[in-house]
């Protein structure tokens, strides 16, 4: 191969694919000799025989989209190509040529995505709108992740996993008929906390606190750090006295909420400050069991929040219930501190007995271990 001698070579790869049909390897290289000579069905029928041997073979979908492709197969390609970009390795990691292909397979299959979504749209049509408004957006995200538009975020709870609840990124606001009368007090809870930060942070503490001998991934960044600071009310499933009292009507706010009651996990509520230019990475909660409730406070251009597909920007007043099992993020791209109230309720799926029991589940394993870890918001 590396003389150009490609018949020579397809002739001794031919032989050797017999006595090893378990070797990816030789059938990539058997199909490059069969491209080289223009023997397209060939080097489609030597890819099949290394993705026979691993199908998730990055090198072989790459070069069997590249093949359909020379064929006049587009729409087939486009799609093999979807496959080879979701097993790509890092860019560094590959030749300059793989790279070029990577590339090329990049741009063709965003085009197949574009021109699917706008067929079936336009197949489609008017149905796309009917229904209530709920039932609208779920339509809209199964076309989007059908088409591949979107990635699919499935729940990923780091301790506790509940089956049979919805994969939900933000719930509607009318499963909550208390919401309304949270945002209501807006304004005095902005009130306290501003009395609050005329001690400019001094009693925030990092939300970020591990200690250095465990495994910080995505946290090292923010690890012990006031760059994501936090002023809670409930710690653990314990009230903060001191905060408590310095905040008697976000108190008051929260007293009807279904919040869990679970000893040293829950309930939690905080005022959540996150410092100018900096980001929260990606990454889930810890059981799907409960949701996550927002309350913005102070929030300067330039702040979003992701949760699965879904972006959202906040706006001072308006809460709103999310899943913090799907992967979320968030960020500050302005230059002045963003801060949030944040508290835990129960996913309103649950029956008041599958409380009861989680609960009790939840607290028989922390009793096991002696204790239990610090809750995470």
């Amino acid at each position: 191969m590396s003389a150009g001698d490609f018949g020579g070579a397809r002739s001794i790869l031919q032989k050797a694919v017999l006595q090893f049909a378990d070797s990816t390897a030789l059938w990539l290289n058997l199909a490059a000799c069969c491209r080289a000579q223009s023997d397209i069905s060939g080097a489609i029928s030597a890819v099949d025989g290394a993705l026979k041997t691993d199908p998730r073979s990055f090198m072989g979908l790459l070069m069997k989209g590249s093949l359909l492709e020379r064929q006049g197969h587009a729409r087939q390609a486009a799609k093999i190509y979807g496959f080879a970009i979701a097993l790509a390795p890092a860019a560094d990691s590959l030749d300059a040529a793989t790279r070029s292909a990577l590339q090329r397979a990049r741009a063709m299959n965003a085009r197949y995505v574009d021109e699917l979504a706008d067929f079936v749209d336009e197949r489609i049509g008017p149905l796309r709108q009917r229904g209530r408004s709920a039932e609208v957006r779920r339509v809209n995200k199964f076309i989007d992740i059908a088409v591949r538009r979107r990635t699919m975020y499935r729940q990923d709870p780091s301790d506790f996993f509940y089956p049979g609840l919805p994969n939900t990124e933000f719930y509607e606001r009318d499963e909550f008929p208390w919401l309304e009368a949270l945002e209501s007090n807006t304004a005095k809870i902005r009130e306290e906390l501003l009395a609050v930060l005329k001690d400019d942070f001094r009693d925030f503490v990092p939300y970020v606190n591990y200690a250095d001998s465990v495994p910080l991934d995505q946290w090292a960044e923010l690890n012990h750090s006031m760059r994501w600071g936090a002023l809670h009310l409930y710690l653990s499933g314990k009230p903060v006295e001191q905060n408590c009292r310095r905040c008697p009507d976000t108190m008051a706010a929260i007293e009807g909420l279904p919040q869990p009651r679970m000893p040293n996990r829950s309930p939690a509520a905080l005022f959540s400050a996150l410092q100018p230019q900096t980001r929260i990475p990606p990454h889930t909660g810890v059981a799907n069991t409960r949701l996550v409730v927002h309350l913005p406070l102070i929030v300067p251009e330039g702040c979003a929040f992701r949760v699965g597909n879904e972006v959202r920007p906040w706006r001072e007043g308006e809460a709103w219930v999310f899943d913090d099992t799907i992967e979320h993020e968030a960020w500050n791209d302005s230059q002045k501190p963003r801060i949030i109230f944040i508290c835990d309720i129960w996913n309103p799926r649950l029956s008041a007995d599958e409380q009861d029991l989680i609960t009790e589940v939840i607290a028989a394993m922390d009793a096991y271990h002696g204790g239990s870890p610090k809750a995470d918001i």
